[in-house]
């Protein structure tokens, strides 16, 4: 049976991050996988079930929420910034390699949208990593900007963030918008009905709140995962790409498979940027353990 325990380690600034630690049945010492969620995600976004399958399968499992998410600390809240997220990550990384249930040698990390760039960062920076996943990955956020934004509003878009800038060195409290929402009229960062299902899933009471403060879109423009592709080699790398991706682009995502070295492995699936967590969870649950089987368990 596996066993699930509350954990939290500190990061860089003091800051103490919190998640979820699974370990498997049997004598360790096990293989390991770091895991985080993707934008203005907390770890009880649809991430538990692709945790616990690995543990299933024998890896001890780190989930842990970012900075100024859910159950870890941090200021301001709600804030998405990519390079502290992923510096926070390596010292997860670092938390787990020192548990007495896991094999050093033997570490994985899997991400999802943004995190799957952040995996991509990672396992491109962080030799102590032996295999990546990255799920539906975030590659360009320039790129992915001119798919999601019309040409006509970027002008208004870039003056909001000037303006954004200006109040914060006026010293006044940041800006925030909401994370999703159905009506055009309201600031938020997505409003497709996939993306409102999902953020606005059933969650336990005080974990997750729909906000986001505005100068973490002009960093998500700015966060470029997949000018680290190439580096990634020789570490073995598995993309899952959905098919019809309007948010991490599915032809942006194929393009950076193929400027990817091997090792690598492609797997296409059906849908949205959102299936994969539900009507594709099967299929890419199951790629992702095989690919952790063949290069942390062999």
């Amino acid at each position: 049976m596996v066993d699930r325990r509350d954990v939290a380690f500190t990061a860089d600034g003091g800051v103490t991050l919190r998640g979820w630690y699974f370990v498997p049945e049997g004598d360790g010492p096990h293989p390991a996988i770091s895991m985080a969620h993707g934008y203005a995600g907390v770890k009880e976004h649809a991430l538990e079930g692709f945790a616990r399958r690995f543990a299933e399968a024998g890896f001890a499992v780190l989930l842990h929420d970012h900075r100024t998410f859910g159950a870890s600390d941090g200021e301001p809240r709600q804030d998405v910034n990519p390079w502290v997220q992923a510096e926070d990550w390596r010292r997860a990384i670092s938390f787990l390699e020192a548990q007495p249930e896991v094999d050093p040698d033997r570490l994985g990390v899997w991400g999802s949208s943004y995190g799957g760039g952040h995996a991509i960062v990672l396992g491109a920076t962080d030799r102590r990593l032996k295999a990546v996943v990255a799920q539906v990955p975030n590659i360009s956020g320039y790129r992915q900007g001119l798919r999601r934004v019309p040409p006509h509003l970027v002008p208004a878009l870039e003056e909001g963030f000037a303006e954004e800038e200006r109040s914060a060195a006026r010293g006044e409290p940041l800006q925030y918008q909401q994370i999703v929402s159905s009506d055009p009229a309201v600031r938020a960062s997505y409003y497709s009905g996939d993306a409102v299902d999902f953020y606005l899933q059933e969650l336990p009471e005080g974990v997750w709140e729909n906000r986001v403060t505005v100068r973490s879109t002009r960093m998500a423009r700015m966060y470029e995962p997949g000018s680290f592709i190439r580096r990634v080699s020789p570490t073995p790398l598995l993309m899952i790409v959905a098919e019809d991706d309007y948010l991490t682009v599915t032809d942006v995502a194929l393009g950076a498979y193929e400027d990817a070295l091997e090792p690598k492995k492609l797997i296409l699936i059906p849908g949205g940027h959102f299936d994969p967590y539900r009507a594709q969870f099967e299929r890419a649950g199951s790629e992702a353990l095989d690919w952790f089987r063949k290069f942390l368990q062999a």
